[in-house]
């Protein structure tokens, strides 16, 4: 799906509310076209290969509807993967 948006998946780490990805993107690609279909993929692939994931799901859905996005012009790429990497490990 990345290759359909010309997209590159840097890093990519998760909590149990939530994910981080550390991507580039060219600008032509519409952010939340991306993240919906980033959504409705990773949704249909984890309920077809998890099919117990129903009884967790909120409001019947795998995602929520809201999303964060941010821009990370400044910090070294190097910086952004450490800082995703130490997601979720003990404080």
């Amino acid at each position: 799906m990345c290759k359909d948006f010309e997209v590159d998946l840097v890093e990519f780490n998760g909590e149990q509310d939530h994910v981080h990805l550390l991507i580039e993107y060219p600008p032509k690609v519409q952010l939340s076209k991306l993240i919906n279909s980033l959504k409705g993929v990773s949704s249909r692939l984890m309920r077809k290969e998890f099919t117990e994931i129903h009884r967790n799901l909120w409001n019947g859905a795998l995602w929520s509807p809201s999303y964060f996005a941010g821009s990370c012009c400044g910090a070294s790429l190097d910086v952004l993967t450490a800082y995703i990497e130490q997601q979720n490990r003990a404080k």
